[in-house]
């Protein structure tokens, strides 16, 4: 069944999601007190049954504002009305689709990767398909959610792929900002033993896949739901069903989480054609040959966490192995009727049966095991939880909201308000009146951005009560002297006031700076929910440089200390509870809307000092000079797939060695690098993980990639590193680290202790891995 439901609005439980209390899904109707109920007092929001989703019905007045004639570009397209799609299933639509998606020659590479979004609507109905489709970036192809359209190959299909992801004027590991939601697909026309593919997911980050049903003939020896045979560097995707079929994923990707999935009746749930980092996390597999099959050389590292399985030959089939690869962790598993082997390694079981604790296959670093650590060859270990972070036992995991269940009378485009002109153009300053419409709103409306650029000036404060949906990635743009103070900085998005309790949910947004501003915070949060999930992040995203309307593409090519660019991405403060699903937080390395040189030195990555409850699925932060995540003082924290790399220009050969270009700050607890030679450069690089004074933090998959010195890659020639170390930890307990993977760094973890995790000891994934690192635990 597809998800119908959203989290904090008073839904019912989606599936397959573990259950939560009854007030984790009533956000709206929560009793608040103190300065988070006047808001509440004033007005509220009412969810019933909707006949038609409020998305079709909304006015559409998105633009593309960096274009020649942006102003009248069309992002919202209805492929019925607009482009004649037939959804009686009778007649071929697919030139009627890739008409829809091509609109505005989008099909051409003369746009960048910014210019040209749209959104390819789908009304219920069966769009039958006699040949691929084929997207570009910056396209989302949705379904209405409250009854999910198909697209179904027919028995006529010419080809063995139904939609193609990948821009075909891009590398797998640049096609960035494509989605598909709220759909069914369909294979079941074609003959079930030719091979045939549904889904070409060959992409990176800033991608989404949501609420999607594969169906496949029943004992097939040929089609896939997903595969992704050139490749990728994803980061997430959930809420997926496959029926039928040989395989549900063929996975072929540098890192991903895959987050409440159902396989029922493929012959293999999951095939680990290459992952260097891989959590499957909530899956259920059933009546399968096989649920992972990671035996082939690409299967380095996987961690399944809270799935169950029933009336399934083997669980996970995997390889003998004594060194980091290969490594396997299993935590919180159910075994149910008709499940044989659990695990086998090279054919032969190494585990039968459900695992309530942790199961480790890899090497491991416990505070009485050699300084090298020791491979496991299936050890169990108890690790409790922090309950916080749980619901029944498991980590929470909530879909992403599509609102379906709210009248398009609870909604509010932003741009559409008597009195309070936002322009959305990248040019009009558009702060007061933003402030003003957020204010008023709170907890009575749901703010709808049409796509466009929303440039302010100031901060833009959120109350509890805010809730806000995008359009293909929406922009709100800092711009001016407000956020230039690196001494003084400033947040562009404020969350909530400090102790603040309530909702404030994102969807589909994306944060950015118009200007070099090494005084903006892109985004702090504040605030807290009395639930998960009342303070939430889905599919959006923060970006410095690289595209157009900001100075930062044009101005930043040359030295790294001439362009600081902004202070920080996220912080998340110690009164904050944020749930935040699918979020790439990117310092540009390269240019996605022309050929300028980016060498851009934002100060910080992502800032976590909250201790009230924290979930940080599947998410990338990228080329940050500092570190990319800074754990200080945190507690209660899950962490579900993390995937970093440091600034490109870092390194031996470069003029600015951390923490230059920026000055440490001890108000935001920031490292020093006194620890490294002053000369050298390989040791004062970004660190991927800093964890200081924190506890009760679960991580679970590390991805941490370093390809160069100075923007070159030579470092990573035979018996060299680019960097030292990757991850410091220190003052820290219960932590609970699985899965940590490295490329290009001669020291995973180092510790307040001068112990280290080293590389050489750990040979495996993309250069070193480590299948659990307890040290702290």
């Amino acid at each position: 069944m597809l998800i119908q439901s959203s989290p904090g609005l008073g839904s019912s439980k989606p599936f397959p999601t573990p259950p939560l209390p009854a007030s984790a899904v009533a956000g709206l109707h929560l009793n608040l007190s103190g300065p988070a109920s006047r808001a509440a007092d004033r007005c509220s929001i009412t969810h019933g049954s909707p006949e038609a989703f409020w998305y079709e019905q909304a006015v559409h007045n998105g633009v593309s504002p960096f274009i020649p004639g942006g102003e009248k570009w069309n992002v919202f397209r209805n492929a019925v009305t607009k482009f004649g799609a037939d959804r009686t299933g009778k007649v071929d639509s697919q030139q009627a689709l890739q008409n829809a998606i091509n609109d505005g020659s989008r099909n051409a590479d003369n746009l960048g990767t910014t210019g040209k979004p749209a959104v390819i609507y789908l009304p219920q109905g069966i769009y039958s398909l006699d040949s691929p489709l084929q997207l570009s970036v910056g396209t989302v192809l949705m379904g209405d959610p409250l009854n999910p359209p198909t697209l179904k190959a027919s028995p006529n299909f010419k080809g063995n792929t139904l939609i193609y992801a990948k821009d075909p004027h891009h590398d797998s590991t640049t096609t960035f900002f494509i989605a598909l939601k709220n759909l069914q697909l369909d294979s079941t026309g074609v003959g079930k033993d030719s091979n045939f593919t549904l889904l070409d997911w060959s992409v990176s980050q800033g991608t989404q896949l949501t609420n999607l049903v594969f169906t496949m003939p029943t004992y097939s020896r040929g089609h896939t739901g997903i595969a992704m045979p050139e490749g990728g560097s994803g980061t997430h995707m959930s809420d997926l069903v496959f029926k039928g079929g040989a395989v549900g994923i063929n996975m072929s990707n540098q890192q991903y989480e895959i987050a409440s999935a159902t396989f029922t009746g493929c012959a293999t749930g999951i095939l680990v054609t290459g992952c260097f980092s891989c959590v499957f996390l909530n899956l259920d597999f059933q009546n399968n040959a096989i649920g992972i099959d990671m035996t082939l050389k690409g299967g380095h590292s996987i961690s399944l966490i809270d799935s169950t399985a029933s009336h399934v030959g083997t669980v996970v089939k995997t390889q003998a192995a004594s060194t980091g690869d290969h490594s396997l962790v299993i935590e919180n598993f159910s075994a149910q009727a008709g499940c044989s082997d659990i695990v086998s390694a090279d054919g032969n079981p190494i585990l039968t049966g459900s695992v309530s604790k942790t199961w480790v296959y890899g090497n491991a670093y416990t505070p009485q095991g050699p300084d090298s650590g020791s491979h496991q060859n299936g050890t169990t270990a108890d690790n409790p939880r922090p309950a916080k972070l749980t619901s029944n036992g498991k980590y929470i995991h909530i879909p992403a909201p599509s609102y379906q269940e709210y009248s398009i009378g609870e909604f509010l485009n932003v741009k559409t308000v008597a009195g309070l002109p936002v322009h959305g153009d990248g040019t009009h300053d558009d702060t007061a009146n933003l402030a003003a419409i957020i204010s008023a709103n709170a907890n009575c409306k749901i703010l709808f951005f049409p796509q466009g650029a929303y440039l302010v000036s100031s901060t833009l404060h959120f109350p509890p009560g805010s809730r806000v949906v995008g359009e293909a990635w929406s922009t709100i743009i800092a711009s001016g002297a407000h956020f230039k103070d690196a001494n003084s900085p400033k947040p562009m998005i404020q969350v909530g006031n400090p102790s603040e309790k309530g909702v404030a949910q994102f969807s589909d947004m994306l944060f950015t700076v118009s200007d070099i501003l090494p005084g903006c915070i892109l985004l702090e949060v504040n605030l807290a929910g009395l639930q998960p999930g009342d303070v939430g992040f889905w599919n959006t995203h923060l970006r410095i440089g690289g595209t157009a309307g900001s100075k930062v593409q044009t101005d930043c090519h040359g030295d790294a200390g001439g362009c600081q660019a902004a202070f920080m991405l996220v912080h998340l403060t110690a009164t904050s509870s944020a749930y935040i699903e699918n979020m790439w937080a990117w310092t540009a390395d390269h240019d996605l809307d022309g050929q300028n040189k980016q060498t851009i030195s934002t100060g910080r990555g992502m800032l976590i000092e909250a201790t009230a409850g924290t979930w940080l699925h599947g998410t990338a932060v990228e080329h940050n000079t500092l570190y990319q995540y800074n754990f200080r003082g945190a507690q209660d924290v899950f962490v579900g797939l993390q995937q970093s790399e440091t600034p490109y220009w870092q390194g031996s050969g470069s003029s600015s060695l951390a923490p230059a270009p920026w000055t440490p700050s001890d108000k935001y607890g920031d490292p020093d690098f006194s620890k490294c030679n002053g000369a050298d450069a390989k040791c004062r690089m970004a660190w991927y993980n800093h964890i200081k004074g924190s506890k009760n933090v679960a991580i679970y998959g590390s991805a941490f990639w370093t390809f160069f010195n100075a923007g070159d890659g030579g470092c990573q020639a035979p018996g060299s590193y680019c960097q030292r170390n990757a991850a410091r930890v220190e003052e820290t307990k219960s932590l609970l680290w699985f899965n940590v993977n490295t490329k290009g760094s001669e020291m995973l973890v180092v510790d307040g202790q001068g112990k280290r995790v080293e590389a050489y000891f750990n040979p495996g994934s993309w250069g070193a891995a480590v299948g659990a690192y307890l040290s702290h635990a």
